[in-house]
Protein backbone atom coordinates (compact mmCIF):
# COMPACT_ATOMS: atom_id res chain seq x y z
CA UNK A 1 0.00 0.00 0.00
CA UNK A 2 1.27 3.67 -0.68
CA UNK A 3 2.28 5.88 1.75
CA UNK A 4 -0.37 8.37 2.83
CA UNK A 5 -1.04 11.69 4.39
CA UNK A 6 -2.12 11.68 7.90
CA UNK A 7 -5.22 13.31 8.16
CA UNK A 8 -8.42 14.03 10.37
CA UNK A 9 -10.92 11.26 10.39
CA UNK A 10 -13.87 12.39 8.15
CA UNK A 11 -16.80 13.61 9.42
CA UNK A 12 -20.47 13.58 7.76
CA UNK A 13 -23.41 14.74 9.24
CA UNK A 14 -26.55 12.80 7.50
CA UNK A 15 -28.77 15.91 7.24
CA UNK A 16 -31.76 13.70 7.53
CA UNK A 17 -33.30 10.88 9.12
CA UNK A 18 -32.84 7.05 7.47
CA UNK A 19 -36.49 6.33 6.19
CA UNK A 20 -38.54 3.27 7.80
CA UNK A 21 -40.96 2.30 5.19
CA UNK A 22 -41.53 3.03 1.60
CA UNK A 23 -43.40 5.87 1.33
CA UNK A 24 -40.58 8.24 3.43
CA UNK A 25 -37.77 7.00 1.15
CA UNK A 26 -39.82 7.87 -1.79
CA UNK A 27 -40.02 11.93 -0.09
CA UNK A 28 -37.10 11.66 1.35
CA UNK A 29 -35.58 11.21 -2.69
CA UNK A 30 -37.83 13.85 -4.06
CA UNK A 31 -36.86 16.28 -1.51
CA UNK A 32 -33.32 15.51 -1.92
CA UNK A 33 -33.17 15.34 -5.99
CA UNK A 34 -32.83 19.25 -6.57
CA UNK A 35 -29.68 19.27 -4.37
CA UNK A 36 -27.90 16.60 -6.49
CA UNK A 37 -25.54 19.12 -9.15
CA UNK A 38 -25.11 17.21 -12.45
CA UNK A 39 -23.25 19.72 -14.35
CA UNK A 40 -20.18 21.12 -11.81
CA UNK A 41 -16.64 20.68 -13.38
CA UNK A 42 -16.21 18.03 -10.68
CA UNK A 43 -12.29 17.66 -9.64
CA UNK A 44 -10.32 18.13 -13.24
CA UNK A 45 -7.17 16.53 -11.46
CA UNK A 46 -8.34 14.41 -8.58
CA UNK A 47 -5.13 12.76 -6.23
CA UNK A 48 -7.57 10.57 -4.60
CA UNK A 49 -10.05 8.36 -5.79
CA UNK A 50 -12.54 6.56 -3.42
CA UNK A 51 -14.41 2.93 -4.89
CA UNK A 52 -17.14 1.94 -2.93
CA UNK A 53 -19.36 -1.39 -2.91
CA UNK A 54 -21.28 -3.44 -0.27
CA UNK A 55 -21.23 -7.68 -0.86
CA UNK A 56 -24.52 -9.31 1.25
CA UNK A 57 -24.97 -12.14 3.32
CA UNK A 58 -28.35 -13.39 3.85
CA UNK A 59 -31.72 -13.25 2.11
CA UNK A 60 -30.39 -10.97 -0.26
CA UNK A 61 -33.90 -8.92 0.27
CA UNK A 62 -34.80 -9.04 3.48
CA UNK A 63 -34.25 -6.81 6.38
CA UNK A 64 -31.55 -8.28 8.41
CA UNK A 65 -29.42 -9.25 5.67
CA UNK A 66 -25.77 -8.77 6.31
CA UNK A 67 -24.37 -5.87 4.25
CA UNK A 68 -20.67 -5.04 4.30
CA UNK A 69 -19.39 -2.29 2.90
CA UNK A 70 -15.98 -1.39 1.56
CA UNK A 71 -14.04 1.83 0.56
CA UNK A 72 -10.70 1.70 -1.11
CA UNK A 73 -8.98 4.45 -1.66
CA UNK A 74 -6.59 4.69 -4.90
CA UNK A 75 -3.80 7.57 -5.37
CA UNK A 76 -4.39 8.44 -9.06
CA UNK A 77 -0.78 8.30 -9.92
CA UNK A 78 -0.13 4.97 -9.23
CA UNK A 79 -3.40 3.67 -9.04
CA UNK A 80 -1.79 1.99 -5.37
CA UNK A 81 -4.72 2.10 -2.18
CA UNK A 82 -3.61 4.95 -0.25
CA UNK A 83 -6.55 3.56 2.45
CA UNK A 84 -9.03 0.55 2.79
CA UNK A 85 -11.86 0.76 5.37
CA UNK A 86 -14.63 -1.70 5.94
CA UNK A 87 -18.03 -1.62 8.07
CA UNK A 88 -20.19 -4.25 8.86
CA UNK A 89 -23.94 -4.03 9.87
CA UNK A 90 -27.75 -5.50 9.27
CA UNK A 91 -29.90 -4.16 6.68
CA UNK A 92 -32.95 -1.60 8.17
CA UNK A 93 -34.56 -1.75 5.34
CA UNK A 94 -36.34 -3.97 2.62
CA UNK A 95 -35.16 -4.38 -1.12
CA UNK A 96 -37.98 -1.99 -2.68
CA UNK A 97 -36.47 -1.34 -6.66
CA UNK A 98 -35.33 2.28 -7.06
CA UNK A 99 -34.79 2.32 -3.42
CA UNK A 100 -31.92 0.04 -2.78
CA UNK A 101 -29.63 2.70 -2.06
CA UNK A 102 -31.21 2.81 1.44
CA UNK A 103 -29.92 -0.85 2.14
CA UNK A 104 -26.23 0.53 1.74
CA UNK A 105 -26.49 4.12 2.97
CA UNK A 106 -26.14 3.89 5.92
CA UNK A 107 -23.57 1.13 6.61
CA UNK A 108 -21.02 3.19 3.71
CA UNK A 109 -21.37 6.18 5.37
CA UNK A 110 -20.42 3.91 8.59
CA UNK A 111 -17.05 3.01 6.58
CA UNK A 112 -16.54 6.43 4.93
CA UNK A 113 -16.31 8.06 8.47
CA UNK A 114 -13.19 5.92 9.53
CA UNK A 115 -11.58 7.63 6.51
CA UNK A 116 -8.38 9.83 7.45
CA UNK A 117 -7.89 10.41 3.43
CA UNK A 118 -10.78 12.52 1.95
CA UNK A 119 -11.38 11.20 -1.39
CA UNK A 120 -11.30 13.73 -4.61
CA UNK A 121 -14.07 11.98 -5.93
CA UNK A 122 -16.65 8.91 -4.73
CA UNK A 123 -17.00 6.14 -7.81
CA UNK A 124 -20.10 4.17 -6.48
CA UNK A 125 -20.94 0.40 -7.92
CA UNK A 126 -24.36 1.59 -9.09
CA UNK A 127 -26.11 4.42 -10.22
CA UNK A 128 -26.26 8.24 -9.97
CA UNK A 129 -29.04 9.62 -12.47
CA UNK A 130 -29.56 6.46 -14.23
CA UNK A 131 -32.26 5.94 -11.88
CA UNK A 132 -36.43 5.98 -12.37
CA UNK A 133 -36.65 8.77 -9.94
CA UNK A 134 -33.03 10.77 -10.90
CA UNK A 135 -31.87 10.07 -7.70
CA UNK A 136 -29.62 6.59 -7.05
CA UNK A 137 -26.82 6.15 -4.74
CA UNK A 138 -24.15 8.35 -6.11
CA UNK A 139 -26.21 11.01 -6.04
CA UNK A 140 -27.39 10.78 -2.71
CA UNK A 141 -23.94 10.03 -1.34
CA UNK A 142 -22.58 13.34 -2.79
CA UNK A 143 -25.32 15.06 -1.90
CA UNK A 144 -24.88 14.03 2.17
CA UNK A 145 -21.01 14.05 1.55
CA UNK A 146 -20.66 17.02 -0.47
CA UNK A 147 -18.03 15.68 -2.49
CA UNK A 148 -18.14 14.62 -5.97
CA UNK A 149 -19.61 11.17 -6.41
CA UNK A 150 -20.75 9.76 -9.85
CA UNK A 151 -21.68 5.82 -10.60
CA UNK A 152 -20.33 2.92 -12.69
CA UNK A 153 -22.70 0.33 -13.26
CA UNK A 154 -21.79 -3.24 -14.29
CA UNK A 155 -25.18 -3.43 -15.93
CA UNK A 156 -28.09 -0.94 -16.63
CA UNK A 157 -30.92 0.01 -14.51
CA UNK A 158 -32.75 2.17 -16.89
CA UNK A 159 -32.43 3.70 -20.59
CA UNK A 160 -31.36 2.09 -23.56
CA UNK A 161 -28.58 3.16 -25.94
CA UNK A 162 -27.79 2.77 -30.03
CA UNK A 163 -25.68 0.03 -30.42
CA UNK A 164 -24.67 1.00 -33.42
CA UNK A 165 -23.17 4.48 -32.06
CA UNK A 166 -21.19 1.79 -29.88
CA UNK A 167 -18.06 1.42 -31.10
CA UNK A 168 -15.74 -1.56 -30.11
CA UNK A 169 -12.75 0.30 -29.35
CA UNK A 170 -11.70 1.48 -25.89
CA UNK A 171 -13.14 4.84 -24.59
CA UNK A 172 -16.01 4.24 -27.01
CA UNK A 173 -19.43 5.33 -25.73
CA UNK A 174 -23.12 6.21 -26.71
CA UNK A 175 -25.25 8.11 -24.54
CA UNK A 176 -27.84 6.27 -22.08
CA UNK A 177 -31.47 7.45 -22.84
CA UNK A 178 -34.41 6.90 -20.82
CA UNK A 179 -37.58 8.54 -21.63
CA UNK A 180 -36.00 11.01 -24.12
CA UNK A 181 -33.09 12.22 -21.89
CA UNK A 182 -29.57 11.27 -21.53
CA UNK A 183 -29.09 10.06 -17.89
CA UNK A 184 -25.53 8.46 -18.78
CA UNK A 185 -23.39 6.91 -20.89
CA UNK A 186 -22.24 3.64 -22.00
CA UNK A 187 -18.59 3.47 -21.81
CA UNK A 188 -16.20 0.99 -23.08
CA UNK A 189 -12.93 0.35 -21.19
CA UNK A 190 -11.27 -2.03 -23.10
CA UNK A 191 -11.24 -3.11 -26.52
CA UNK A 192 -14.11 -5.93 -27.55
CA UNK A 193 -15.09 -6.27 -23.74
CA UNK A 194 -18.59 -4.78 -21.91
CA UNK A 195 -18.64 -1.49 -21.84
CA UNK A 196 -19.65 -0.38 -18.15
CA UNK A 197 -22.39 2.43 -17.39
CA UNK A 198 -21.60 5.65 -16.27
CA UNK A 199 -24.36 8.22 -14.90
CA UNK A 200 -23.54 11.62 -12.69
CA UNK A 201 -24.18 11.34 -8.70
CA UNK A 202 -23.33 14.93 -7.52
CA UNK A 203 -20.59 17.82 -8.38
CA UNK A 204 -18.90 16.49 -11.51
CA UNK A 205 -20.52 16.46 -14.84
CA UNK A 206 -20.52 12.99 -17.27
CA UNK A 207 -17.35 14.03 -19.67
CA UNK A 208 -15.06 14.25 -16.59
CA UNK A 209 -17.10 11.17 -14.95
CA UNK A 210 -16.45 9.44 -17.78
CA UNK A 211 -12.61 10.23 -18.48
CA UNK A 212 -11.44 9.62 -14.71
CA UNK A 213 -13.44 6.39 -15.42
CA UNK A 214 -11.57 5.37 -17.97
CA UNK A 215 -8.41 6.34 -16.67
CA UNK A 216 -8.92 4.28 -13.53
CA UNK A 217 -9.79 1.09 -15.73
CA UNK A 218 -5.87 0.76 -17.55
CA UNK A 219 -6.23 -3.15 -17.78
CA UNK A 220 -9.79 -4.60 -16.94
CA UNK A 221 -13.24 -3.39 -17.95
CA UNK A 222 -14.10 -2.10 -14.33
CA UNK A 223 -12.17 0.38 -12.91
CA UNK A 224 -9.72 -0.23 -10.25
CA UNK A 225 -11.65 1.61 -7.86
CA UNK A 226 -14.33 -1.24 -8.23
CA UNK A 227 -12.28 -3.75 -8.52
CA UNK A 228 -10.41 -2.91 -5.15
CA UNK A 229 -13.67 -2.64 -3.30
CA UNK A 230 -15.92 -5.15 -4.53
CA UNK A 231 -12.88 -7.78 -3.24
CA UNK A 232 -12.11 -5.92 -0.23
CA UNK A 233 -16.13 -6.35 0.42
CA UNK A 234 -16.53 -9.77 -0.38
CA UNK A 235 -13.10 -10.28 1.79
CA UNK A 236 -14.48 -8.69 4.76
CA UNK A 237 -18.56 -10.26 4.39
CA UNK A 238 -16.35 -13.85 4.79
CA UNK A 239 -14.25 -12.85 7.84
CA UNK A 240 -17.47 -11.38 9.42
CA UNK A 241 -19.18 -15.00 8.98
CA UNK A 242 -16.30 -16.58 10.39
Amino acid sequence: MAARPTLQAMRIDVPHAWPRDEAEALALQDRLRPLADHHGPGPQRPRYVAGLDVAYGGGHGAEGDTVAAAVVVLDTATLAPVEQVTATARAAFPYVPGLFAFRELPVLIEALEKLSVTPDLLLCDGQGLAHPRRFGLACHLGVVTGLPAAGVAKTPFVGTWDPAALGDARGSSAPLVDAGETVGRVLRTQTGVKPVYVSTGHGVDLDTACRHVLALAPAYRLPETTRLADRLSRDRLTSWGA
